[in-house]
């Protein structure tokens, strides 16, 4: 008898400390979702927040391009970064956000030849290409980047050549930015 009473005792316990934790866990999640989601979000505010692509090259002012994905985690990672360089720059500078799974931005995706994700790509105010950066990229180099093109600075070969990544032809397999590899 007495062994049923300590059994029920320690069910009692335990499942009201299972209980604790769920609870404990689900009151986490909803305090920090900002922290845990804010990258998903703001990948998802992206595509809302852009200029429209056929604005943003005719109004006379640089624009800053970027195709991602919303699954792509180092398009999650980069996304609080270029979030914090729109808000700086979006006066002076056109931020247009074009989600590769939208397949609307077909023309734009061939047009670049996107081959990978992060993509930006930079241009001037006349809408000439100015430089291309593919992949995780730190975001001192792309702040050099847009200051250069807000100022109206010029950009040599060489320095293009060696501080942004380069678009490499793969002409093994065709692969599209959907693919992922």
């Amino acid at each position: 008898m007495q062994s049923e009473n300590t059994e029920s005792i320690i069910n009692k316990n335990l499942k009201a400390t299972l209980f604790l934790l769920i609870a404990t866990v689900i009151i986490c999640l909803v305090l920090f979702k900002n922290l845990f989601f804010q990258s998903t979000y703001l990948l998802k505010s992206f595509g809302e927040l852009s200029v429209d692509p056929e604005i943003a090259f005719k109004n006379n002012k640089p624009t800053f391009l970027e195709f991602y994905a919303e699954w792509c985690e180092v398009c999650k990672e980069m996304a609080p970064k270029v979030s914090a360089l729109k808000e700086e720059y979006e006066k002076d500078i056109n931020f247009v956000f074009l989600n590769v799974d939208n397949q609307k931005w077909d023309n734009y995706i061939r047009k670049f030849n996107v081959n990978g994700i992060p993509q930006v790509n930079l241009f001037d105010k006349r809408g000439n290409l100015i430089s291309t950066f593919i992949g995780k990229q730190e975001e001192i180099i792309i702040r050099d980047s847009i200051d250069k093109l807000d100022r109206g600075g010029g950009f040599s070969d060489e320095n293009i050549n060696s501080e942004f990544s380069k678009i490499k032809e793969n002409k093994n397999n065709n692969i599209t930015p959907r693919s992922h590899g």
